[in-house]
Order: structure tokens, then C-alpha cells, then sequence
């Protein structure tokens, strides 16, 4: 039998395919570790962060219009989450998010709790803090700052592309429906919602010219998923919930 390529290798981890430059996302990932914190389930359950790079998908920079026209409205739902419009000159907004991706794949070689705390720490100094994230420079800074990632270790990795061959595969594994949107989940027996809880809608044009509206709004989806995880993790098997697996 082939194993899908989407799915956590064990049942203690929940995938989540994102891209680092996704309002969408930023939510996503906050709402999973705050869940994971508020259930006391840190330690037992984790995150194997996988890419599904934006720009791949759409051949074109994740354009800063678009990103900006979502801060206003998806920002409010968590607001400590961490958000801000870009204060930079233009010239100075990221093009490229595959840096940062290779960057949390490299880190998560080391261990996944590295390549989680990367990841959040990367969306937190983009969204957040306004640092242009594509610059290795500061992909290092915001390594520095986890506290557990092995920074020359990530340097040494970042410089001869080994992470690269990861992201690439991971969006290959995602192509053709296969995976949804940023973000989307996956628990070990085939759970998976994308963009787990919102349902959204753009008005006065699409991404970039108009703006999202969000019709529902319901974060108890990953309590639901975090709870489903470690209920797999103790061998507690039931029946997939929200599942679409194709």
C-alpha cells in the first residue's frame, strides 16, 4: 500500500501546508499552538510544517495589496496573534517566501519542535514586526531568537540548499487539489480541514483589487483537532472527523 504523502508519519503530529506569507495561515498557526497550550498538550503533540508555496502556485509574488486588504479583516479575529500592516518602503517587501520555507525544513531536521518554533517565529517577525524574512540575515536573527534552533547548524544549511529538495517535494505532493489552500491540516488516520473554521468570501473583486469578508468563524475546530490528535497518540481510534481526503 502507498502511504499518503500528505499525512503525519505518527499519530502525535499534526501537518500543516502553509505558505509563511498567508494572513490565513498566521491565524491557523497561531490557533493550533494556542490550542495545543490551553489543552496541555505541548510536548505530546506537534507540528511537521510543510510548504505550499504561494508563489509556485500562482507564478507571481503574493502581492502586497492583496496581503494588506486582509490584515484589517483577518487580524481581528485573533488579534494576539500579532499583526501590522507594512510600514517599509515597497522595495523593501519580501518576494520570495522560499528562503523562510527551506529555512523551517532545515530547522525541523534538527528536531520538529525547532522547525515549529521556527515557523512561528518567522510568521511573528513577518506579520508582526515588518522584517523582510527572504534575507538570510534575518532568517538567522529570528533563529537566534527561538532558543532552540542550532543556528549554525541552519546557516550551514541554508548555504548549500539542502532544504530546498524538501519544499519542492512537499509542493509537489500538494499540486492537483491534493491540498487546498494555506493552511490545511492533516491528522495521521486522513482528518484534514483546510483553513480549518473560516469561510470567506471576496467582494469588489478578487485578491488584490477587493476585499474578504468572512461569513463564519469557528476556532473550537481545533480543539476538536488537537483533542482527535491525542486521542490517536493514546490509540484512541474512531471515526475521521471533517475529513475530505482525496
Amino acid at each position: 500500500m502507498t502511504l499518503d504523502p500528505r499525512l503525519p508519519a505518527t499519530p502525535d503530529t499534526i501537518v500543516v501546508f502553509s505558505d509563511l506569507n498567508c494572513s490565513f495561515a498566521h491565524l491557523g498557526v497561531y490557533r493550533l499552538h494556542e490550542a495545543r497550550r490551553r489543552l496541555g498538550l505541548e510536548g505530546r503533540i506537534f507540528f511537521d510544517h510543510r510548504a505550499f508555496p504561494l508563489e509556485l502556485y500562482n507564478r507571481t509574488v503574493n502581492e502586497r495589496p492583496g496581503v494588506d486588504s486582509e490584515v484589517a479583516v483577518i487580524g481581528a479575529l485573533e488579534p494576539k496573534a500579532g499583526w501590522r500592516l507594512w510600514q517599509g518602503p515597497d522595495w523593501s517587501y519580501p518576494v520570495t517566501m522560499l528562503p523562510p520555507l527551506e529555512a523551517v525544513q532545515a530547522a525541523k531536521a534538527q528536531s520538529m519542535h525547532a522547525g515549529e518554533q521556527l515557523d512561528l517565529a518567522l510568521r511573528k517577525a513577518f506579520w508582526a514586526e515588518g522584517r523582510c524574512i527572504s534575507l538570510r540575515h534575518e532568517i538567522l536573527e529570528v533563529a537566534a531568537r527561538t532558543g532552540v534552533v542550532d543556528v549554525e547548524a541552519l546557516a550551514a544549511a541554508l548555504d548549500d540548499g539542502r532544504a530546498r529538495r524538501m519544499v519542492m517535494d512537499q509542493f509537489e505532493a500538494s499540486r492537483e487539489g491534493r491540498v487546498n489552500c494555506s493552511p490545511h491540516v492533516f491528522l495521521h488516520d486522513g482528518t484534514n480541514m483546510a483553513n480549518p473554521g473560516i469561510r470567506t468570501r471576496w467582494v469588489n473583486g478578487d485578491f488584490g483589487i477587493g476585499f474578504p469578508v468572512i461569513d463564519a468563524d469557528d476556532p473550537t475546530v481545533y480543539t476538536d483537532l488537537l483533542t482527535r490528535a491525542a486521542d490517536l497518540a493514546d490509540g484512541a481510534y474512531a471515526a475521521p472527523i471533517g475529513a475530505r481526503v482525496g
